[in-house]
């Protein structure tokens, strides 16, 4: 069995600026993205989370402490402010160990973010559907 090391990407939108907002993004976007792909904390090298500038209540990474990731590099940045990009956003890259082919890997989009990639929602959809 071959273990690929990959990178799955993610995207929530976030209804408001609070803790508890970002807190609960975070964990679904997390959980979702670890069901959908089969992952489990000990395959997750390293995770990197980005936040719209608007997002400044809490660091999304902190979450992910909370969930068991003590041992997981974390990182939080802020996303490239560009006009007209969507708000209230937590974005991650998440690099993990498995035996999934690069095609096989769902990337999630959540909420308002499902129009940051309506390709890969499409695409998903089926796929979730046989999990």
């Amino acid at each position: 069995m071959t273990i690929y090391h990959r990178g799955l990407r993610g995207a929530i939108s976030v209804e408001e600026n609070t803790k508890e907002a970002i807190h609960e993004a975070t964990r679904k976007l997390l959980l979702e993205m670890m069901r959908a792909n089969d992952v489990q904390i000990e395959d997750i090298a390293s995770v990197i989370f980005t936040a719209t500038a608007d997002l400044n209540a809490d660091f999304p990474a902190y979450v992910a402490r909370e969930m068991g990731f003590q041992s997981v590099p974390l990182l939080c940045a802020r996303e490239m402010d560009v006009p007209g990009a969507m708000e209230r956003c937590i974005r991650l890259l998440m690099h993990v160990n498995t035996t999934k082919k690069q095609e096989e890997v769902l990337h999630i989009y959540l909420g308002e973010a499902a129009k940051l990639r309506p390709d890969l929602v499409e695409k998903n959809k089926g796929r979730q559907e046989e999990l």
